[in-house]
């Protein structure tokens, strides 16, 4: 059996309907005597919904998963060369992408009928993370095949915006050894111009923590929002609870004085049969018969 294409089959369905599809595919592998087909198969893993929801952006969207995932060559190629520049401005891309993207698969997944919670759009935003800072999880993720959400990852453990060293500055002919009007401009351009980096390197931080924060907001929010859920379909549920126990009670009291209305009538069917016997037996001895 071709192992790759059901496995590709496979993280295309939902995950409620993975385990069914994958069983039935290693019996039939099974029955085929495609003992090595069968083991491959059984071994395949059942996606978390964030990680479902994530392989739908390279399923469906190749072209912007694509792009996601030269950015993440960039940032690893600027962290591996100390480029200071080029990891600042893909850095300001990778926040932007990523909320974005993650958008885009809540969207595509209750396009397919299985809506996302706020904890969810979390997870798959720390899967997007992954992905452009781990290379074995973008290979997994680039063929729609990623399994589990992986652990929280934010920026390069190596190195940061801030901590990257600038590229030095090219070398300037010797001054005299009275310095002009000329030399005090270049001294403030430099100045200027470190005093500008630092900032640069300042607000990509603070982009960052201001994502940080939003994620561990809509976290929240999305935990609340379940709470409340669960909260109103438990009061949902007391309510019928409490309306079946009071019908139950009043149909158990109509039936229970229906059954004490019956015993009467037949008491007092009783009572009128025992008479007429006697009328009959008087009358019969009355007439000798």
């Amino acid at each position: 059996m071709d192992v790759e294409k059901i496995a590709d089959e496979l993280y295309g369905l939902k995950p409620a309907e993975f385990v069914q599809v994958r069983d039935a595919y290693a019996a039939e592998a099974r029955k085929a005597k495609d003992t090595a087909g069968a083991k491959a198969i059984a071994a395949l893993r059942r996606p978390a919904l964030a990680a479902w929801a994530s392989n739908l952006l390279p399923r469906e969207r190749r072209q912007e998963a694509e792009q996601f995932l030269a950015l993440g060559e960039a940032l690893r190629e600027a962290h591996r060369t100390l480029d200071a520049e080029r990891l600042r401005e893909a850095t300001r891309q990778q926040h932007q992408l990523i909320t974005t993207l993650a958008r885009t698969a809540a969207g595509l997944a209750k396009e397919a009928g299985q809506p996302v919670s706020g904890t969810v759009l979390h997870e798959i935003e720390q899967s997007l993370h992954a992905v452009l800072t781990h290379p074995d999880v973008a290979e997994q993720w680039s063929k729609g095949r990623l399994v589990k959400v992986p652990e929280a990852t934010v920026g390069f453990a190596a190195v940061t915006p801030e901590t990257a060293p600038d590229r030095p500055a090219p070398a300037e002919r010797p001054e005299p050894k009275k310095p002009g009007r000329g030399a005090d401009r270049r001294k403030d351009l430099e100045r200027a111009r470190t005093t500008a980096e630092k900032a640069d390197a300042k607000a990509g931080r603070l982009e960052q923590e201001l994502d940080e924060a939003r994620d561990a907001q809509e976290a929240a929010g999305g935990k609340a929002e379940e709470a409340s859920e669960r909260v109103r379909r438990l009061e949902r549920e007391l309510k019928e609870a409490r309306r079946a126990k009071a019908e139950t009670g009043a149909a158990a009291a109509e039936a229970d004085s229906a059954l004490q209305a019956a015993e009467r009538a037949l008491r007092e069917a009783r009572h009128s049969a025992e008479h007429a016997a006697r009328a009959v037996q008087h009358l019969e001895r009355q007439s000798g018969l």
